[in-house]
């Protein structure tokens, strides 16, 4: 229902019955307030450019040890290892996956080899945090995703953008019915990245803008509006290897989708995310980097407010959520039958842009 219009509001002010935003206490070293609770022991498999975003600075803040890192050569490795202060070092992926003293692994390897090492990795007895996306294609997410099924280890995809509070925030404004019934709703994120030596660009290792860029807003839609069906979808290819996508797709109630993702120097501003509805629009500023310069802004034909999302990292609200699923089983928002939905709509996307899925 739309709220009344109150004589001389401010038009940046939020309507009565909107739900506010809530932010949650930030702790310095969270592992001081668990007597008892020893840390997780991370090893990395791959000198990955970025681990240290996503996993050695917010690890250092709840105080998580990341003891080790393979390469694939082993100079590599103990150049990184050195640069990042990380302890020691391993001769392979197998070596550091046989360490007793090892108790998980983050896997930001190509998306190639994501299944591979995943599988080996839960064989090994280790607790998986792999980078998104899952697997290159929706078989080997489903092969992964058998195999954790039968051990007792946590396995979960590191797509950052969902455990952020902004996921849930935009639920709750959706539920207060503030757009009214929603539309069409459109998804962006666009990076410039040469088409030289980076693996985005090698389909053979699963480059490809939809597998990169393009997972968030996919899967930014699929959070908030369910499974979809997909349209039409168009790719620009370079080499085998789509360097920009755009899809159509329909969710449920009516609601249409649109997807635009690029490797190619950004025909967007910036990421962001549009929800039009029968009553007004949603808009976010950088929804999937929500503590970087993010803001949600709503504009309807009376009322127009902005609110700033929860300025948490998107890492350290995962690395908080692999560490309470370690210890105590909680559920998980990014687990493997999760990655096999997304993987199910990327290689239906890029069937409809008539390109076959990568590494099949």
């Amino acid at each position: 229902m739309k709220p009344p219009r109150r004589a001389g509001r401010s038009r940046w002010t939020r309507p009565e019955g909107v739900p506010r935003a809530q932010s949650g206490p930030i702790v310095a070293n969270e592992y001081s307030s668990s007597p008892g609770v020893g840390p997780i022991r991370i090893g990395i498999l791959g000198a990955a450019r970025i681990a240290p975003m996503a996993l050695l600075k917010p690890a250092q803040r709840i105080g998580i040890p990341v003891v080790s890192v393979a390469a694939r050569d082993v100079e590599v490795a103990r150049r990184y290892a050195a640069k990042h202060r990380i302890p020691r070092i391993h001769d392979s992926y197998q070596d550091l996956l046989d360490d007793p003293e090892i108790d998980a692994v983050y896997i930001p390897l190509p998306a190639s080899l994501h299944a591979q090492w995943t599988i080996a990795a839960i064989a090994a007895g280790k607790h998986v945090l792999c980078e998104k996306p899952f697997t290159a294609n929706a078989a080997q997410a489903e092969q992964v995703a058998s195999v954790a099924a039968r051990s007792d280890r946590v396995v979960m995809e590191a797509y950052h953008s969902g455990h952020h509070p902004l996921v849930q925030r935009l639920r709750d404004l959706l539920a207060s019915e503030i757009v009214g019934e929603v539309i069409a709703a459109r998804a962006t994120f666009a990076v410039a990245i040469p088409p030289r030596k980076d693996i985005r660009w090698n389909p053979s290792l699963g480059g490809g803008a939809l597998l990169d860029v393009g997972y968030y807003p996919v899967r930014m839609l699929r959070d908030l509006f369910g499974e979809p069906t997909v349209l039409s979808a168009q790719a620009t290819e370079r080499d085998g290897v789509d360097g920009a996508v755009t899809a159509r797709l329909q969710f449920a109630n009516g609601v249409l989708g649109y997807v635009e993702c690029s490797m190619w120097p950004p025909r967007f501003a910036m990421p962001s995310l549009t929800i039009a509805g029968t009553l007004g629009t949603l808009r976010v500023r950088m929804p999937y980097h929500p503590q970087t310069s993010g803001r949600i802004t709503f504009t309807s034909d009376d009322d127009r407010w902005a609110e700033k999302p929860d300025s948490t990292s998107t890492y350290l609200a995962q690395l908080r959520a692999f560490r309470e699923s370690v210890l105590s089983r909680s559920p998980i928002r990014t687990d493997a039958p999760a990655a096999v939905r997304q993987m199910t709509t990327i290689d239906a996307i890029y069937q409809a842009a008539g390109m076959t899925p990568r590494c099949t």
